[in-house]
């Protein structure tokens, strides 16, 4: 993929499922790949020890995307390791499936400091830079948006108040160059869905019916669209919630 040789990326979340995928997608292209996690330090590093083994550059780097000052220092030491960051993949993420009546207000604020304020918090961490000329942002969603499951109200409307962000941030920063763009993955089998029973399920089964390429997405599926949506490639393309799906809506 051409333009990603000298670029700087941060992927939040990538100790592990679509996040660790993406990043290694990123490396492949050249980027210099910060992998940001929470909590799971061995996942992390076990992501920059692959991407590392095949000649790429990464570290890892602790941080939770839902506080200022710990967003600061992220950037600051992608700063110091590889200097301006100009791709940001917003993958941290939080969720919860279960009925209306279960939805506390802690766990409310659990999903939506984490997925929709994390998500501002970098975006303008990225956009404070002064020596950027351009740069690309790109907002992992869910097509939950699109398809509405059942038992998911909290954390469609995380991801759908991402969306609606990713459309107005994008005319906000693009006379600066900066490009904001989201991807909205489907069912897919990672470390998170196994560990909720979905792979194998009947719910797993219903979605693969209801899916026209005809199986659960995998991480490997979501990295290319992103190093594209990342690349001078995809210059003209802003503001856009992008179904990455198999076809599922």
């Amino acid at each position: 993929m051409s333009g990603n040789t000298t670029r700087t990326a941060i992927v939040t979340g990538a100790s592990k499922g679509l996040g660790a995928g993406i990043a290694k997608a990123l490396a492949e292209t050249g980027a210099a790949v910060v992998v940001n996690y929470r909590g799971h330090a061995e996942g992390a590093e076990r992501v920059v020890e692959d991407i590392t083994a095949k000649g790429g550059r990464a570290i890892a780097v602790q941080a939770d995307v839902a506080g200022r000052e710990d967003v600061s220092r992220l950037f600051g030491r992608a700063r110091a390791a590889y200097g301006p960051v100009d791709v940001l993949v917003n993958n941290a993420a939080v969720a919860t499936f279960a009925p209306l009546s279960d939805i506390t207000e802690a766990e409310f604020q659990r999903e939506m400091t984490t997925n929709l304020l994390g998500t501002i918090l970098t975006t303008q961490a990225l956009a404070a830079q002064d020596d950027i000329t351009s740069a690309s942002v790109i907002n992992v969603s869910t097509a939950g948006t699109v398809t509405h499951p059942l038992y998911s109200s909290l954390y469609v409307a995380s991801k759908s108040a991402v969306n609606a962000f990713t459309i107005v941030a994008a005319k906000e920063l693009g006379p600066r160059g900066i490009r904001v763009n989201a991807i909205m993955p489907g069912p897919s089998d990672t470390e998170g869905t196994r560990a909720m029973g979905y792979p194998g399920s009947d719910q797993e089964a219903q979605a693969i019916a209801a899916t026209p390429l005809g199986r659960t997405g995998s991480p490997d599926d979501y990295g290319p669209l992103v190093a594209f949506l990342a690349s001078d490639d995809a210059r003209w393309i802003t503001g856009d919630v992008i179904l990455a799906s198999g076809g599922l809506r």
